[in-house]
This record gives structure tokens, sequence and C-alpha cells, in this order.
């Protein structure tokens, strides 16, 4: 492969047994983790993960789309006959339990096919040694059940928030968010005037993202798995955001600030007129609400899904657009969180996707330096907003431009480390083989147009943006 600064070398390729004793030890690692988790849910009188999976096969499952979501990655790696048997067979047994649950009085929901037919494609191709696509259908596997478990921690992790941080920040956050004009106020306002319709369409977006992600993953992924797709990203934000609501605990505006705050809130602001108390203090909250809101990690989600669709056809461009800016006015309007939680999620997304995008270009300095400067800004922003909020907002004029600039920044260079066009030679590229990928591309489109490349574009794409030197 290649690493910074065009140096190659030779990817290292793991046999099989090493591939099947990595995929037995990831899973006793997720199968032990699931264990102690349900320990501790039990002692603490809450239902724990391995519970919510036994729902999902034979009791009521908690989400009708994840599970559905993680067969669409299984599936992945089948043939297409294999497809329609598997998604068919899922929903035929969707159909059945469903309707018997509902006739027996329980809930009318989904997701009881989809995890069994995941289960049983996983075990057919983990017994079936000789078969081709094993390794594709485990894959797809190993990453439709991880999306479910993903889930099932999260709850678990969400009860935990409370448990540990009995004291939440949201005195801080308001009076920080104040300086850009408290958004969270504003967007609830407008939620409002929306009506019913506004709010359906944006709370259906909102719960479903898993959906739309998925859809983004599977123009991705079409018949194989390419070295970088949404699902990593997505997965290494469900692990590495939820750290996080331990270090800086939030509860959000609507539960700090509005109705729902069970008596434990500082007032009914929200969403009318927001306060303005430069003594903010740590203050107890109930123990029931998830201490979630910092960084969000709907906005971080939301921008990895758009980040993602950019490559894709048209109407996964406006799909990946419309449904980034849906979820960042649902997470305001509902609130669910405060502006300063968004520019943190953002700057999580595009520091754990710097740090996976392109893997076969290494681990260089254009890498490094990305990856830690976005951790250094995170820290920046969240240490800013705990010890310095009044600060931010008595002096808007300043520290909105850092608030907005620095991670415009960072933005910035993201896009010129991974998505810049520009070409350069040999001496000075880090990837000569997507210049050359780009130039018969740009050929087989004129191609397929029936025109002809022109001298100057193709000198162009040849031109190195470092000394002007033209590729023969």
């Amino acid at each position: 492969m290649l690493v910074d600064g065009g140096v190659r070398t030779e990817p290292a390729r793991l046999t099989d047994r090493t591939r099947d004793a990595l995929f037995i030890g990831a899973g006793a690692i997720v199968v032990a983790a699931l264990v102690g988790l349900q320990i501790f849910a039990f002692g603490r009188g809450f239902q724990g993960p391995l519970a919510s999976l036994l729902d999902d096969f034979v009791g009521t499952p908690k989400s009708a789309s994840v599970p559905w979501a993680g067969l669409a990655l299984g599936v992945v790696g089948l043939t297409n006959r294999h497809r329609i048997i598997a998604l068919s067979s899922a929903a035929a047994i969707d159909v059945v339990v469903a309707a018997v649950r509902y006739l027996t009085g329980g809930p009318l929901t989904v997701g009881n096919g989809a995890v069994i037919v995941l289960t049983a494609i996983g075990v057919y191709a983990a017994v079936k040694p000789q078969c081709e696509q094993r390794r594709k259908i485990l894959t797809g596997v190993a990453f439709g059940a991880l999306l479910i478990v993903a889930t099932k921690i999260g709850d678990v992790w969400l009860h935990i928030t409370v448990i540990s941080q009995p004291m939440v920040l949201d005195q801080y956050v308001q009076l920080a968010d104040r300086a850009l004009g408290n958004p969270a106020w504003v967007m609830g306002d407008v939620v409002d005037a929306l009506g019913s319709v506004g709010y359906f369409v944006l709370h259906w977006v909102y719960i479903e993202l898993p959906v739309a992600a998925i859809v983004v993953a599977l123009y991705q992924l079409g018949k194989n798995w390419p070295s970088h797709h949404l699902v990593r990203t997505f997965l290494l934000i469900g692990l590495v955001g939820p750290i996080f609501y331990i270090l800086f605990p939030v509860v959000g505006p609507i539960f700090a600030f509005g109705a729902d705050g069970h008596g434990f809130q500082v007032g009914n602001f929200w969403p009318g007129a927001a306060p303005f108390d430069v003594t903010p203090s740590p203050m107890p909250f109930d123990d029931t609400t998830p201490r979630n809101c910092m960084p969000s990690l709907h906005t971080a989600w939301a921008l990895a899904l758009f980040l993602h669709s950019r490559q894709g056809p048209r109407w996964l461009r406006w799909g990946g657009t419309f449904w980034l800016l849906s979820t960042l006015a649902a997470t305001l309007g509902f609130g669910y969180h405060y502006g300063v939680d968004l520019i943190a999620g953002a700057v999580l997304t595009l520091t754990l996707e710097s740090a996976l995008r392109d893997p076969e270009r290494g681990w260089g300095w254009f890498r490094i330096r990305l990856v830690g400067g976005g951790g250094l800004l995170l820290a920046v922003l969240l240490l800013s907003y705990r010890f310095l909020a009044v600060e931010i907002a008595q002096y808007p004029m300043v520290s909105v431009p850092l608030l907005l600039g620095l991670p415009a920044l960072f933005a910035f260079a993201y896009w010129r480390t991974f998505h810049s066009t520009a070409r350069s030679c040999p001496e000075h590229c880090t990837l000569p083989e997507a210049a050359a990928q780009a130039t018969r591309a740009q050929g087989a489109r004129a191609l397929l147009s029936s025109r002809t490349v022109s001298r100057r574009a193709l000198v162009s794409s040849r031109t190195c943006q470092t000394c002007r030197r033209v590729d023969p």
C-alpha cells in the first residue's frame, strides 16, 4: 500500500485461519461484554442487552428498523437468489409473529424475522467452510450483528450515565449556547410553527436515521466490501461518542429548562424565553433521564451519512443533504440538544472519519495531524463550555468566530486532505494511482458521451499542484 510521501509498502494479508481466529476472538469479547452488562443490569433492576436480544427473537423487539437494517447488511455477501430467499423468509416470519402478537393483545411491530434469519445466515456460513462466499457472508453478518448489539449496549450505557452522573452541566452549556443566539429556543419555535405534519416528518427522520444509513451503506457495498464504508464510521462513532456522556453529562434544554424535567428543571423556559444567568453551577437531576447530549451523536451520524453520500448519484446526495438538515432541525427543535452540542458532534465525526478514510494511504503525518488536531479541538471545545461559559456568553463577537471558525478550518483541512481534486507528481503525490484513475475515469465518461477528452483537460489532470510539473 501507500503511506504519506508516496512510500510503497506491501499490505499485510491475513490467512483464512488468522481471520477466523480474529472473528472468534472478537465474538468472545462481545459475548463477555454482553454477559457482564446483563449481570450489571439485572443487579440494578433494568433490562439488560441479553434480555433485549431475547425479545428480538421471541418477544417484542425494541426497534422495528434496526433488526432489518442488520439483516440488510447480512445479505450483502449472498447471491441474488439467496438474498430473495432470506428476505422473503424474514418477512414471512415477521408477518406471522406480528399477527399472533397483535391478536393476543401485544403491540403491532416487526423485527423478529430479521434477527432469526440473520442468525441463520451466520450459522450457515460458519458451518460451511467450503462455501465460496463464506468470508463475505460472515463479514456482512458480523456488521449486521454488531449494529444490533451496539444498540443494546447503548441502552445499557444510557442507564450507566444516569447512575454515575447525578449532576449535570446544562447551565454551563446553555450559557455558552447563548452566544450563538440560543438556537434550541429558536428552532423550538420553528417546529411549533410547522404544526403536526412538520413535527411528524422531523420525528420520523430523527428516529429512522439507521434506515437512511443502510441505504447509503448498501449503495457503497454493492456486491463487495470496500476498504472504507459508512458502517465502519457509524460503529466507531457509537463506540467513542458515549464516553463523553460520562465526561460531560448534559440532559438537554427540554429537560433542564422545560416541562419534561420532572421537577428538577431550572424553570419552564423552553421554548419560550431563554434564561441568562452568569452564575452557572452543576445541578442535580433525576435518575431516569440519560445524560446523552454532549456531543450530539445524531449530528455526528447524520454528518457521516452526508459525507458518505457525496460519492453517490444525485438522488443519494440530495437524500444525504435532506437527512443532515432535517436531523439538525430535529435535534434542536425538539429540545434534545444545544447548538454547541452539534458543533462538538461535527468535530467528532470529522476526527473519526479522518482516522478511517483511505486506509490504503497508511498513517502518515497527513492523518496524524488531522486526528490529533481534531481530538485537541474537541477537548478545547468541551473545556471552554465548562470553564469559559460566562466569557463565551458575554463576548460573542470574539467567541462566535472561534466556536464556528475553528471547526470550519478543521473541516476545510479534512476536505483538502481527502476530497480535494488536486493532482501531484510522483515526488509530491501520496496516491499516484488516484490521479491515474481519475484520468481513466474522465476518458471513460467522455467515451460514453461520444466526446473526446481535450488535450488541455488531460494535461490539467496530470499537473502537479506543488511544482506544476506535467507527468508524461
